[in-house]
């Protein structure tokens, strides 16, 4: 039997790659950034979506499409047209032609959900508490031809790491806190790889 053949798209870290070649799948992650792995494509992943890959997990920048900066665009008119972009390649990720895909990303403000040309509704919300990680920051799962993710191990507590300055949420100013925070935790993409690795 052959191995699921399977594209991380917009990954750097290569946190779900890496859980995905763990469980035996031929998984490559694709971004403009390097890494240093064998198994990365430094590359635009639009390039390589009609490769013969299986599934797709993919995870395109969220800065002009969630919620969380929505008032940016009534304070920079320059942001409409960037986030016409991002919509854009959003959707030519959640609408190509590989038969099993999961794009994630925040809440998604109104602008960017609503609309002909805009990324729909999510299929599920997921937190890192679920998957075994002492963290809250909600995730949004849009989903073609997979099950939602159940959770696997779910931590319940009043107050999570990362609502202190110590987590993703509440890092300091530095030149790589946009990638320190677009980092999969690993509890969910452990999950993504068990739970979808042989679908």
């Amino acid at each position: 039997m052959s191995k699921l053949k399977v594209l991380v798209a917009c990954e750097q870290s290569g946190v779900v790659r890496d859980a995905f070649r763990n469980k035996g799948c031929d998984a490559y992650s694709c971004d403009i950034l390097p890494n240093n792995s064998e198994f990365h494509i430094q590359d635009d992943v639009l390039k390589h979506l009609d490769e013969g890959w299986d599934l797709m997990i993919a995870h395109p920048t969220c800065t002009y499409l969630c919620n969380s900066g929505v008032h940016w665009l009534h304070k920079d008119p320059s942001r409409w047209d960037k986030l016409a972009e991002a919509r854009g390649f959003f959707n030519s990720l959640l609408n190509c032609g590989i038969p099993k895909l999961c794009v994630e990303n925040p809440i998604p403000h109104k602008y960017a959900k609503d609309g002909d040309n805009g990324i729909g509704q999510y299929t599920q919300i997921i937190q890192p508490y679920q998957f075994g990680e002492d963290a809250s920051k909600a995730t949004c799962l849009w989903l073609k031809n997979l099950p939602k993710l159940i959770p696997t191990n779910i931590i319940k507590k009043k107050r999570y790491a990362n609502q202190t300055p110590s987590g993703q949420n509440k890092l300091g100013p530095s030149k790589d806190r946009w990638k320190l925070r677009s980092r999969t935790y690993e509890g969910i993409a452990e999950a993504m790889a068990n739970q979808w690795g042989e679908a």
